[in-house]
């Protein structure tokens, strides 16, 4: 699903440069569950911006569902994004004057979807996320788990192949957080490729995989048992 070889990035800061990924190789299976960990500076968030077509390798190669991520413009990046790939955000990213199911449905406007299917399919993922019940209900009006639950119907509403997490849960408490990770390991179950950036080991260990950065270079990538989220719960 995801292919990466000898990934580098590097940032101009004033006449220095900084170089972020140092050759990087990593690739995803369809179906995995993954944490991508490292301190602050490791190059973790570099590494899912550039996975999540939000910014370009300097060298090396991305190849994302057999399509060759490379020299995109704009409307074409956007285009990928929409078709590829959801985003789910440590702070939500919802928008505040749109209920529940306007924010679910919005990936489907962009992808031109008729407004009854939209609304059709938003609440199918509502549902999903045990979450129906608050339909209209406005961002102001939800907890913080249940904003994170819209922000996962909405990252799946247009059905990607990837779901890419950063710092899912780290607005949450502990009890919300394994509720939302508990979620996130249905959501794998029946299927769904989903990459989680976190600073949290007891996230980590409730995926399948754990990738360790630093420095701008994997220096560990281990499979484990997944801690079940609702043992917690």
């Amino acid at each position: 699903m995801i292919e990466i070889k000898d990934l580098h990035k590097s940032y101009q800061m004033g006449s220095n440069s900084l170089h972020v990924l140092k050759g990087i190789d990593f690739n995803v299976q369809k179906g995995e569950l993954v944490s991508i960990m490292g301190s602050s500076g490791s190059g973790k968030s570099t590494l899912l911006n550039i996975i999540g077509i939000l910014d370009e390798a300097d060298q090396g190669t991305y190849t994302l569902d057999n399509t060759l991520i490379k020299n995109l413009n704009e409307k074409v990046a956007a285009e990928y994004r929409n078709k590829f790939l959801g985003f789910i955000f440590q702070s939500f990213n919802l928008i505040n004057y749109k209920n529940a199911i306007d924010n679910v449905s919005l990936p489907l406007y962009y992808q031109g979807v008729a407004r009854k299917e939209r609304s059709e399919k938003a609440l199918h993922y509502l549902e999903k996320v045990g979450l129906a019940d608050w339909a209209t209900h406005l961002p102001n009006e939800l907890s913080g788990g249940q904003k994170q639950r819209v922000a996962i119907a909405r990252a799946l509403a247009s059905d990607p192949k990837v779901l890419l997490a950063d710092e899912p849960t780290g607005a949450l408490d502990t009890k919300t957080s394994y509720e939302v990770m508990e979620l996130i390991q249905n959501i794998n179950d029946e299927g769904k490729t989903i990459l989680i950036v976190t600073h949290e080991p007891d996230i980590a260990q409730m995926t399948k995989r754990i990738v360790d950065l630093k420095d701008g270079l994997i220096i560990n990538d281990t499979y484990i048992e997944p801690v079940i989220a609702n043992a917690h719960v």
